[in-house]
């Protein structure tokens, strides 16, 4: 032996040397983020799925409401004109009653009827006409000696006063007004004092 000295000591490598290299722990851990990738993208999955139904079924309920509201507003228009043909009917049938009686005054024998009778008649025919009207709700406007109410009356002519207080009153009814159920059909038409 040349000189080296040996102390029973088994020599030091170069493996034995080098420092232990850290494994990548990434290997290691890839595999439960993996997992926890695939299962939120199968949880989303699910949730895009679950909104997907819950979309269908909204869309589904929007749709038969639509169907059910257009059926209900098709019934009610029905209704309406329905109701609506009954009221003209039973409005005409009354006046039928009075066109009948008209019809009764004017074939009357004029050899043997008298002006009165002839005139009770007719009075008799336009009272029941009126009623007929009135029943329907027609509501006569006859504003003689009323202010003038430019809602409810058409100025015709006026007529000079000398009295303050009859200034922008009605003078004279020259056609009576009449309104259905508050709805102005046609205006009074007046002469109205105007005070100079």
């Amino acid at each position: 032996m040349s000189g080296t000295k040996h102390d029973g000591r088994e020599p030091e490598t170069q493996q034995d040397s080098v420092p232990e290299q850290d494994v990548p722990e990434t290997a290691a851990a890839e595999t439960p983020e993996a997992e926890r990738e695939s299962a939120g993208a199968a949880g989303e999955e699910h949730e895009v799925e679950r909104l997907r139904r819950e979309l269908e079924e909204l869309n589904d309920r929007h749709l038969r409401l639509a169907a059910e509201f257009n059926n209900f507003r098709r019934r009610v228009e029905q209704e309406r004109l329905e109701t609506w043909s009954r009221a003209q009917a039973d409005l005409v049938a009354k006046l039928l009653d009075v066109l009948d009686d008209l019809h009764r005054v004017a074939e009357m024998d004029l050899s043997n009827a008298t002006v009165e009778a002839i005139m009770e008649g007719i009075d008799l025919v336009e009272k029941k006409f009126v009623r007929a009207l009135r029943d329907a709700g027609v509501e006569m406007i006859d504003p003689a000696g009323e202010r003038f109410d430019p809602a409810r009356m058409e100025a015709m002519m006026r007529v000079p006063t000398e009295s303050e207080e009859k200034d922008e009153t009605v003078a004279s009814v020259l056609q009576k007004g009449y309104a259905l159920k508050g709805h102005l059909v046609r205006p009074a038409r007046v002469s109205v004092h105007k005070y100079d």
